[in-house]
Formats: C-alpha cells, sequence, structure tokens
C-alpha cells in the first residue's frame, strides 16, 4: 500500500507538472521552472502543404483537375511556434475549402486538357485577394495561398499524340525562323559589297535584285512569327 500510494502522488505531480506546461504554452508564456527560449525576431512563418491533392472536375464532369496547395501562415502577434502550429492546424480546413470553391469556380467550363489555363485564372484570383485573415478570440492569423494544377492522369494517354506533334512543329518553326533569319543577314552583307561597286552595272542590277530579296524575307518573317503567335483554330 505504501508502494502504490508513493506512486501514485508521484504520478499526480508528473501530471501537474505537464498540465502547468501545457496551459503556459497556449498562453504563450514560458513554463515554470523552466528557461525560456529566446523569441526570433519577426513574426513566425509556417508553410504547411495541404494533405491531399484538391480534386475539381473540368467540364463535362467526366474528368479531373488536381491542385496541389500550399499556404504560407503567419500572426502578427508574438506566437510561439507550437502555438502558431496550433491554430494554423484549426484553421487549414477552411483555407482548403475556400481554394477548392475558387479552383471549382474556374474548372467549371475548361476542358480537362487546359491545366494551364486553369492555373493562371487560379493564380489570377489568388493575386487578386492575396491574404486570407483567420481569428478565434483574440489571435488574428493570416494566410498566403498558393496553387499548382495537375492534368488528370487518365487523360495523358489521349493528349501525349497531340503534345509529340506540337513539339515537333514548335522544332520544325524554329528551325525555319534560323535559315530565314541565317538567308537574310547573308543577302544584307552581300549588298553591302555590292554597294561598294555600285559604278558596275551589272553589279548594280545584282545588288537591287538582292536588297529586293531580303525586304521579301524580312516580310516573309514577320507573316510566319505573326501567324505563330496568333494560330488559327
Amino acid at each position: 500500500m505504501t508502494i502504490a500510494r508513493n506512486a501514485g502522488v508521484r504520478g499526480w505531480r508528473w501530471w501537474a507538472r505537464s498540465w502547468d506546461r501545457l496551459v503556459a504554452a497556449l498562453q504563450d508564456e514560458a513554463p515554470v521552472g523552466s528557461a525560456a527560449a529566446p523569441s526570433p525576431s519577426g513574426p513566425l512563418v509556417e508553410q504547411r502543404d495541404a494533405p491531399r491533392l484538391i480534386a475539381v472536375p473540368a467540364r463535362g464532369y467526366v474528368y479531373s483537375f488536381y491542385i496541389r496547395a500550399t499556404f504560407a501562415w503567419s500572426s502578427p502577434a508574438s506566437l510561439r511556434s507550437e502555438v502558431l502550429s496550433w491554430y494554423v492546424q484549426y484553421f487549414l480546413p477552411n483555407a482548403i475549402q475556400r481554394l477548392t470553391r475558387l479552383a471549382a469556380d474556374a474548372a467549371r467550363d475548361l476542358p480537362p486538357h487546359r491545366a494551364g489555363d486553369l492555373e493562371v485564372a487560379l493564380q489570377r484570383a489568388l493575386a487578386e485577394d492575396p491574404v486570407w485573415p483567420y481569428q478565434r478570440g483574440d489571435i488574428t492569423l493570416t494566410c498566403r495561398p498558393d496553387a499548382a494544377v495537375r492534368l488528370d492522369e487518365r487523360i495523358l494517354p489521349a493528349l501525349q499524340p497531340h503534345v509529340d506533334r506540337l513539339v515537333k512543329l514548335e522544332y520544325q518553326f524554329d528551325e525555319q525562323i534560323r535559315q530565314a533569319r541565317y538567308a537574310e543577314e547573308l543577302s544584307r552583307q552581300w549588298a553591302t559589297i555590292l554597294d561598294d561597286h555600285a559604278d558596275d552595272h551589272d553589279l548594280a542590277d545584282a545588288r537591287d535584285h538582292m536588297l529586293a530579296a531580303q525586304r521579301e524575307a524580312a516580310r516573309w518573317i514577320a507573316e510566319l512569327l505573326h501567324r505563330h503567335a496568333n494560330p488559327s483554330p
């Protein structure tokens, strides 16, 4: 009985000390009888990822977009890191729900292969309202969300041939532009050389022909770039 009584007293004292430390931590005070760690300068910032990808349906509600969300949390008040973490965990579901609504509104009219357009629209919406405030009692937290969009993996096999074709066309276009610019530069150099012998009638005709070809090449390059920047459906 004496051993059991002593063990119970020690257990009660341990529980009381642990409770005091917990209450002091939640009140942002150092535990009694322990040395307080120095507070870092400036407000703490805690970055927290959503526990899973956020799925929002694309147009037609057959495929979905998947969003990787990250939230940066801070508080204007000087909070201990464990207190900030507790409030972040408390407010995180609200922030995920708000981001989900924004993404769903932007994705509703987009076909399932337009993940890039959804990311641009979502980033634009977040830039218009970059800081989300949350409050509980006297504690206020601010959240800065960020998001990246991924395609539905089920649609990737259907998109792969089209993406490969676009990559090939893009390479061919770049190659044509390089060849056209090289020809334009070469004709400019020849026109300069022929201009030094302008007294010769044949060379003067060759120079005029070369300048006309150079202007035509410049016009063709400009037209090609314009069509590439504004492709037709």
